[in-house]
């Protein structure tokens, strides 16, 4: 390893040994009145969420001649809509905790909390913006439009004339885009970036076995996806166009609160680093800003056995 590598490790490590002294008991709150703007249209976004539910859709118009591909049958789901919220951002959050009391890290823990969210409540507002507006029939629409099989259709414009119940007909115009695809991809994408982070997916070291894990969120988020093919309530190209707003919202979320997870400080946030800048350049204000900097993340601590398993850890990418 070359002086210059070295010299970047130490700092890197000097800097996630710092790690612990920011709790929730000690800087929770400050952390949180920080970003009091950010939880407030978070709850904006929820109330944009549940308002476009009860929206009724366009409903487009649907001839007989349409009904071939729209005759497949009318089946429970397998993933209730109840289930999406607690795999796609309770999950998560769960392994964000996790992270926390392994590393003592309030800024790490508050911001994935805030950017999961931000990704899926954006994602939910537009997928159901554009439902409504495109008013696209799902593939079992025929059962929902006729529960006993006998159709009816306008003598005059040929559109269907439903006489099924309300709300089923209401979500039988609800197809594009998958809701279940587009927050499975905004939640699990957004924790496959941030598990990428954590454990040094692209630090060079060849270790295939990391892109297993950080792989995982995405195969079950394409197995809900899936899932809304088989149980006839979605086309193929609803289930493609969510998971590709899911996915895109997640990375614009993530890379909003984190570097990106091939970058050298990918594993922490960037108010964690920021915080670390500003705290040495309270301390030294008479220093430039690069020093300051420079010193941030030089500070020593007593050479304790403890200090001396996290630098081991860090140097064989277990951290």
């Amino acid at each position: 390893m070359n002086y210059n590598a070295a010299f970047f490790l130490h700092k890197d490590n000097m800097r996630e040994i710092q790690l612990g002294a920011h709790t929730v008991q000690s800087h929770g709150v400050k952390v949180a009145k920080s970003h009091k703007h950010d939880w407030v249209i978070l709850i904006f976004l929820g109330v944009m969420v549940i308002i476009l539910n009860l929206i009724h859709p366009f409903h487009r118009f649907v001839s007989k001649d349409m009904m071939t591909d729209l005759r497949y049958p009318l089946k429970s789901i397998s993933v209730p809509v109840w289930a999406v919220p607690m795999i796609t951002v309770l999950l998560p959050i769960a392994i964000f905790v996790a992270f926390y009391f392994r590393r003592r890290d309030v800024y790490d823990l508050h911001h994935a909390i805030l950017g999961i969210l931000f990704s899926v409540l954006i994602t939910g507002v537009l997928t159901d913006a554009i439902k409504d507006a495109v008013g696209h029939p799902r593939p079992d629409f025929f059962w929902r439009c006729f529960p006993e099989g006998k159709e009816v259709y306008d003598k005059v414009t040929g559109n269907v004339i439903c006489n099924g119940a309300k709300n089923v007909i209401r979500e039988g115009y609800k197809s594009f885009p998958s809701g279940h695809t587009s927050w499975s991809f905004a939640g699990l994408g957004f924790l496959t970036l941030y598990l990428s982070g954590k454990i040094r997916v692209f630090d060079r070291r060849g270790h295939v076995a990391k892109l297993c894990i950080v792989f995982l969120p995405l195969l079950i988020a394409c197995m809900i996806g899936i899932s809304q093919v088989d149980d006839y309530w979605h086309h193929w190209q609803d289930v493609f166009a969510g998971g590709l707003l899911g996915s895109v919202m997640a990375t614009f979320c993530y890379l909003q609160f984190f570097p990106a997870p091939y970058h050298a400080e990918g594993w922490g946030p960037y108010a964690y680093f920021r915080m670390l800048e500003e705290t040495r350049g309270l301390a030294n204000p008479t220093l430039p800003v690069n020093q300051q900097a420079e010193e941030s993340v030089t500070i020593r601590l007593p050479e304790t056995h403890h200090a001396r398993t996290i630098l081991d850890e860090m140097e064989s990418g277990s951290v």
